[in-house]
């Protein structure tokens, strides 16, 4: 009698672990301040795996960005990342300068995405009308060695600028940059995003702006992966003229330590739900399956390479 029970308990055992390994696949989606549009992306994206793949569990994490992104992936603490192309580009060459001290060799990637814009908005009463009158102004150029700090410092170094022809430089994240300003503690913030980013809403609707244009010729400096952009007329409260500024393209990253096949439904499941995502974010209407696969400084995951095969991207 009791070596039935026992071989009856570890059938039941057996049953009741096998839902269990399966649920122990596990997708931490990378993202970047909740105030940006890579966090309500994210939220999305983490929905999405949590409703769509069997067995999965999903968080979604708030973080620096860009680099700090790359650097948790490399480390495998995380299954996918959003991030900027010249971030990701000096993950892979290891340029210490941009943050990363080693190459992060474990990087590939899933696709890419919306292009960011380089937003620089002003107050109005600060009288900066051009790159030019940043000089002995206060300026935010995102939190410190996040992607859109490499944006700053390369936008400036176009301009013929450098941090120390700045007035004051603060390292803030979007929505703490928007208060300074609000409370008249800033003159402008660079903020590297989607269009419509939720800050710069904010602070156009409560405070008189002026969106600052990074020249074509400025941006033709740079060179790849920046591109010359037009921000449409009012797409902020005041701003009622195109504006040119430059855009670099995002992308989502994972690592070589992630399965083909996740990295598979990850991939599908971004492409095939760009309705979703549109809807937790105007850039989501950005997203084109069409430029997917094209750009990267990163190999593509293979399981991503099989998505793009079926679709008929990639031969």
């Amino acid at each position: 009698m009791n070596s039935k029970l026992m071989a009856a308990a570890m059938v039941a055992a057996s049953v009741l672990s096998a839902p269990a390994a399966q649920a122990e696949q596990f997708i931490n989606v990378l993202t970047g301040g909740t105030s940006g549009v890579y966090y309500p992306l994210g939220v999305a994206m983490g929905k999405i795996y949590g409703d769509k793949i069997p067995g999965v569990k999903t968080q979604v994490q708030a973080t620096k960005a860009s680099v700090e992104n790359l650097v948790l992936l490399q480390q495998g603490r995380g299954e996918i990342a959003f991030t900027l192309g010249d971030s990701l580009k000096a993950a892979w060459e290891g340029d210490a300068e941009a943050g990363f001290k080693n190459k992060l060799d474990k990087l590939r990637t899933i696709g890419a995405i919306y292009p960011n814009y380089i937003q620089i908005v002003a107050t109005a009463e600060s009288g900066i009308k051009t790159l030019a009158d940043l000089k002995g102004k206060s300026l935010s150029v995102g939190a410190p060695k996040s992607g859109t700090e490499l944006n700053s410092r390369a936008i400036l170094a176009a301009a013929g600028m450098s941090y120390k022809d700045l007035g004051k430089v603060e390292y803030l994240p979007f929505a703490e940059s928007v208060d300074l300003m609000k409370n008249r503690q800033l003159n402008a913030t660079l903020q590297s995003a989607g269009l419509g980013v939720a800050s710069l809403k904010d602070l156009s609707t409560s405070s008189e702006i002026t969106v600052v244009a990074v020249p074509k010729e400025t941006v033709d400096k740079i060179g790849p992966p920046f591109v010359s952009v037009i921000i449409p007329a009012n797409t902020y409260t005041g701003q009622d003229k195109d504006v040119p500024t430059a855009a670099v393209v995002n992308y989502l990253v994972t690592s070589s330590a992630v399965s083909d096949d996740l990295a598979y439904q990850m991939t599908k499941l971004v492409y095939e739900s760009l309705p979703e995502l549109a809807n937790a974010h105007a850039a989501g209407k950005e997203i084109k399956l069409e430029a997917a696969a094209t750009g990267s400084p990163v190999p593509l995951h293979p399981g991503a390479i099989r998505y793009y095969k079926e679709k008929g991207l990639i031969k």
